[in-house]
């Protein structure tokens, strides 16, 4: 079973300097642990909590970023539907300058494309709405955060008979990918920070596969400095009583927002829409039954099928290493492009375009 952490106890607990010191304490050797959130990376970074950890505590950014694990074929098809020019292709922001094969969003937009952001998918049905005579695209990426709010988004054109508006699917599943992270052949990997605005969804019962069938330490955190070191403690009261015998669990700091089960109403919606599907995941591969395809009630609302845009393999960059930093096998700082061919004001990968990338936050916050 899962165990919680009372917030309100936290909150009148240990100080920061506590934690830190908690954490010196319980610190028995090299240990590495990944955080699978690109908000938690961020939050990482800008608080400067590597500079407060013992030598040889590693944290390592995993493949956390939805845009970044979204893979070049995929874009390129997102820019092939933006070419068309009965079609109005709306997006999150953060998907405007990842580049693709040859081109970006933001070029395509520069040059005539009708490229609209969109801070939900339902201006996407508002949009198809007014428009009818164009196709209105919504780029689905995300994980199961954001999943939800575009199922209700297609439910909601449904209801209202909006015919002109469809999705690129292009979801991704985290605890498969964490499946794949722990059975990788001398991955030295010794616990995870799981994602807390994931877990809101999916539930920390999500991850027991995970703790009990690897012996993984799972914990998740909040997104404040104070959660993420209580975090770390967690992960390392585990790791001690892992390598004394003790069996690793799921343990929910973050439990002022996150529940065993999760968000029902939103896995309902996730179930009326989605199926489960093998998914590509950029800089890694397929990996079973991790994303999203429309199921067969709703597959007038595929965008790549309905327009005829097939889905590529174009060649990843060459000397990005985008794919081994999700893997937590490299390090920003080891990839030969950082920082100088590759910034964010002229990124090659997408690791250092998203603002959720580790490239990116490495960049901004402990290149120096």
């Amino acid at each position: 079973m899962s165990r919680t952490i009372d917030f309100e106890a936290f909150r009148t607990g240990p100080d920061a300097d506590g934690l830190v010191r908690r954490i010196h304490e319980l610190f028995e050797g090299p240990t590495a642990l990944m955080e699978v959130c690109g908000t938690h990376t961020v939050a990482i970074g800008r608080a400067g909590i590597r500079s407060l950890m013992p030598d040889g505590l590693r944290l390592l950014s995993g493949p956390g970023c939805p845009v970044c694990v979204t893979p070049l074929g995929e874009i390129d098809m997102a820019l092939a539907a933006a070419r068309r020019p009965d079609v109005v292709l709306t997006t999150f922001g953060d998907m405007m300058r990842v580049p693709g094969s040859e081109s970006s969003l933001e070029r395509e937009r520069a040059g005539g494309a009708d490229v609209r952001i969109v801070t939900s998918a339902l201006d996407a049905v508002e949009i198809a709405a007014g428009e009818p005579s164009k196709e209105v695209v919504f780029v689905g990426v995300g994980f199961e955060t954001t999943s939800p709010t575009i199922a209700a988004a297609l439910m909601t054109a449904e209801r209202r008979g909006v015919e002109n508006v469809s999705v690129l699917p292009f979801f991704k599943l985290v605890p498969p990918a964490l499946d794949l992270l722990v059975a990788v052949p001398g991955r030295a990997l010794d616990g995870f920070l799981c994602p807390g605005h994931v877990s809101s969804i999916i539930g920390s019962n999500a991850y027991e596969p995970v703790a009990h069938g690897a012996d993984m330490p799972c914990v998740v955190a909040g997104f404040e400095p104070l959660d993420i070191l209580a975090g770390v403690v967690m992960l390392l009261e585990q790791v001690r009583d892992v390598r004394s015998g003790g069996a690793a669990r799921v343990e929910t700091q973050y439990a002022r927002a996150v529940r065993p089960e999760g968000n029902r109403t939103a896995l309902e919606l996730l179930d009326e829409v989605f199926e489960v599907v093998d998914a590509d995941w950029r800089g890694i591969g397929t990996i079973p039954e991790s994303g999203y395809a429309l199921r067969e009630r709703y597959a007038h609302r595929d965008a790549g099928a309905k327009l005829g845009v097939d889905r590529t393999r174009p060649d990843e960059p060459e000397g990005c290493i985008c794919g081994a930093i999700m893997l937590g096998e490299r390090i920003p700082a080891d990839c030969p492009l950082f920082g100088t061919v590759c910034t964010p004001r002229d990124p090659v990968g997408p690791c250092m375009v998203s603002s959720e990338g580790s490239c990116a936050a490495h960049f901004r916050y402990e290149r120096r």
